[in-house]
């Protein structure tokens, strides 16, 4: 079985990155990674042991002074020269994820979004400052912003170049190194871009990157005592593990984006072409494999006819295809565990609420794990499909009359990590973005859209702490 793969005319082999060096597992152990569209093995890739990742945070560890002691503009250059890598293999990076986890090629967005951000915080540099008070009669005091030591990023694999890209350059530029565990759905960009990683000038063990499941990999850098800091991207299930074996072990600072049930409201002044094309592009961008995906929608009784009748007419229309053909708009799921649970939520949501659009598989049609993009009306809000993440194609509509009624309604939700409101009202949009619990509110817009310089993340649920550009820097000083 391969334990490589081909792509552009590059034969590319998977392995640990650890110490500067690509190595195999210590056992040996590998997985295969599945090709969601074809169910055919892509390649075999190393399954870190626990003595892979002990010694991934070793020489991290040992690494990390003289990283911190680096000149920040030289920590900034090798940044800067691993985004240019990323930028220039793009289309391998595209390809391998496809094969992976199903990206169509026409919405690949993930290595230059990611290349984006190591650019950005190679120049940020300069806001690595402490502050300064004489306000205590007889002192100076002053506080010292001082990296946390080691670092462990866990990625998620429904963008895993951004989210590569994003964790590890906030963490390097403030000094700390890094151990970076991709997700077992989505290893093969993450490997090729650790191939970058001594090209751009990284000593040995600054920067470190594992392939495996959350067992044994994830789960020993989430207890290790010398990880002081780590990022979590994923599940709400298993971003409460990590808190728990964070605090059972040595209290390690942990930043968590989990999951959403996002709510997206359509007034009856709203717009309604923008409304439908901005929901239906959220719901179906990813296969609706994204935790900021609007998979509830609100919309006013009195223009739900039209907005309904438009809205699952062009979503029967859209056809999943091969990701690695240009043209198409929808991939597969990422593999047959996502597939199955779909699947499953979808039989569940034929029982409380009436399907319009969907509802079906075709693994057995296509030998891929497509689902049918899927939409459900009046659905009580107190079903599973309603309260639980779906983690797919699939989208309830339901009605409203009254702001009050649509606020109870779309808070009423473990969750909150993005809301949107579409209105021509600027008052009512600004009541609402107050009134909606949630970490994001998209006025006229919803997800993937957000501000590149505000801080992102979730409460309740769906997380704490906030990321993005100066935001994720906060998270990795430990003084």
């Amino acid at each position: 079985m391969a334990t490589s793969v081909n792509v552009n005319g590059i034969e590319f082999q998977p392995r640990l990155l650890i110490n500067g060096e690509f190595v195999e597992a210590s056992d040996k152990a590998t997985f295969n990674v599945v090709n969601p569209a074809t169910g055919e093995i892509s390649c075999k890739v190393p399954e870190a042991t626990e003595d892979d990742t002990n010694k991934a945070v070793a020489a991290a560890k040992a690494a990390q002074a003289g990283w911190a002691a680096l000149d920040p503009t030289k920590r900034g250059a090798c940044l800067k020269k691993l985004a240019a890598l990323i930028r220039e293999n793009n289309s391998t990076l595209a390809h391998l994820e496809s094969i992976s986890m199903g990206v169509p090629l026409s919405h690949y967005f993930h290595a230059s979004a990611g290349a984006d951000e190591l650019d950005y915080f190679a120049e940020a540099w300069p806001h690595i400052q402490g502050q300064s008070s004489v306000n205590t009669p007889g002192f100076m005091t002053m506080t010292l912003r001082q990296p946390f030591g080691v670092v462990a990023c866990i990625i998620p694999w429904n963008a895993p170049l951004y989210f590569f890209c994003g964790k590890a350059a906030a963490a390097l530029i403030t000094g700390n190194t890094v151990v970076l565990k991709s997700s077992e759905k989505a290893p093969l960009a993450v490997a090729f871009a650790a191939s970058l990683i001594a090209k751009a000038g990284f000593p040995p063990g600054v920067f470190n990157v594992l392939s495996g499941h959350g067992v044994p990999s994830g789960r020993c850098l989430t207890r290790h005592m010398d990880v002081r800091a780590l990022s979590f991207t994923g599940s709400s299930r298993t971003g409460k593990l990590i808190q728990e074996e964070a605090a059972k072990t040595n209290l390690k600072s942990v930043t968590l984006e989990l999951g959403g049930k996002s709510p997206a409201i359509i007034f009856d002044d709203a717009d309604i072409e923008q409304a439908i094309s901005a929901t239906m592009t959220s719901i179906i961008l990813n296969s609706g494999q994204a935790c900021i995906a609007n998979s509830r929608l609100y919309v006013h009784k009195s223009v739900s006819q039209k907005f309904i009748e438009a809205f699952t007419q062009r979503m029967a229309s859209v056809q999943g295809g091969n990701p690695l053909d240009a043209s198409t708009q929808m991939g597969p799921q990422a593999d047959e565990v996502q597939y199955k649970n779909i699947l499953s939520y979808i039989e569940e949501g034929k029982k409380t609420g009436t399907l319009a659009v969907g509802g079906k598989g075709k693994l057995d049609s296509t030998k891929g794990y497509f689902v049918e993009p899927t939409v459900f009306l009046n659905t009580p809000e107190d079903a599973k499909i309603m309260k639980e993440e779906v983690f797919g194609p699939v989208l309830n509509i339901n009605t409203f009359e009254t702001e009050e009624e649509v606020i109870a309604k779309a808070n009423d939700t473990e969750f909150g990590l993005y809301a949107a409101v579409f209105t021509k009202d600027l008052s009512r949009a600004m009541r609402m973005a107050k009134a909606l619990e949630s970490g994001y509110v998209g006025i006229n817009c919803t997800s993937p859209t957000a501000g590149r310089d505000l801080p992102f993340g979730g409460y309740k649920g769906s997380g704490q702490g906030r990321e993005g550009r100066l935001y994720s820097m906060e998270h990795f000083f430990g003084g």
